[in-house]
């Protein structure tokens, strides 16, 4: 006799009825055991790839900035060099060099945007004092080139009375800084009296020159116009009220003009400005003339 297989009940049927999941069932969608650990291993291996790379990109910018560091160290070694070099400053003197923005980025450009250079003790033609050159637009592979730039020397007042004391019949010794002017003091001979005074002398830039215009005297401590002083003491006073000038643009470059004179505190401030095609036209690096 062959054994008969029973029929399964209906409780059976439904059961196994309810594990089938047809296409499109929304329980499809569920990981598998197997599936979830594999996801979990996916995730694991990701992150030593996203700390590397995070790494990577701190080692880039500390390069970067090391790199900046020391491109700027050698430009103002190269710029303390040769100022020493050429103007016969101290190798240890305090040169300071200023190049605003990412020295490396521009340096890449081939520009550099704006560069200030500042020492003290500097002879510019017949000034010297504490030097201030910014140069702008300034080319690196086109054989030197820059839109423009300026020139600013302070002189203290024995500065200013070395200056001066290249003028004839000034008295340099006399000098002193009370802004918004120059004061000196002279003496005028009248009945074979000689009167103390003081003129106080307005600075400004001509043509080149450092002209002084006297503006207010002071005889025996008060203040007396030109035409009393003119009238007191005839053409005796013409050495007193006269302008006094001081030719600059002679010993400079034609491209650096003395644009602007200024008395500040106690000090005085002379202003150039730096003709932009100076580094490319010959003529331009010649001395001027007053």
């Amino acid at each position: 006799m062959t054994p008969t297989t029973p029929a399964p009940d209906d409780a059976d049927a439904s059961h196994g009825a309810a594990e089938r999941v047809t296409p499109g069932d929304p329980r499809t969608t569920l990981p598998l055991p197997f599936e979830e650990s594999e996801v979990r291993v996916r995730r694991r291996r990701r992150w030593p790839w996203l700390i590397a790379l995070l790494i990577v990109i701190v080692l880039v910018v500390a390069a970067f900035f090391t790199g900046e560091w020391i491109a700027r160290d050698l430009v103002t070694k190269a710029v303390r060099q040769q100022i020493s070099v050429r103007l016969g400053v101290p190798t240890d003197a305090e040169i300071d060099v200023d190049i605003p923005g990412s020295l490396l980025l521009q340096v890449a450009g081939g520009r550099i945007d704006t560069a200030t250079v500042s020492a003290p003790d500097i002879t510019v033609g017949s000034m010297t004092g504490d030097v201030s050159v910014t140069l702008n637009d300034v080319g690196l592979w086109d054989g030197g080139s820059m839109s423009d730039g300026s020139v600013t020397v302070v002189l203290d007042t024995a500065q200013v009375q070395a200056l001066m004391s290249t003028v004839d019949g000034f008295p340099a010794d006399t000098i002193g800084l009370s802004e918004p002017d120059i004061t000196m003091t002279t003496e005028m001979s009248a009945l074979g009296i000689s009167v103390p005074v003081g003129v106080a002398l307005t600075p400004r830039a001509d043509g080149g020159d450092l002209l002084l215009t006297p503006d207010v005297l002071t005889v025996a401590g008060a203040q007396i116009t030109a035409t009393d002083l003119r009238s007191r003491f005839g053409s005796v006073a013409d050495a007193v009220l006269q302008d006094w000038r001081v030719c600059v643009a002679q010993k400079l470059p034609a491209g650096l003009p003395l644009t602007g004179v200024r008395v500040t505190g106690d000090t005085l401030v002379a202003d150039f400005t730096i003709d932009g095609g100076i580094l490319t036209d010959p003529a331009l690096r010649e001395d001027g003339s007053c």
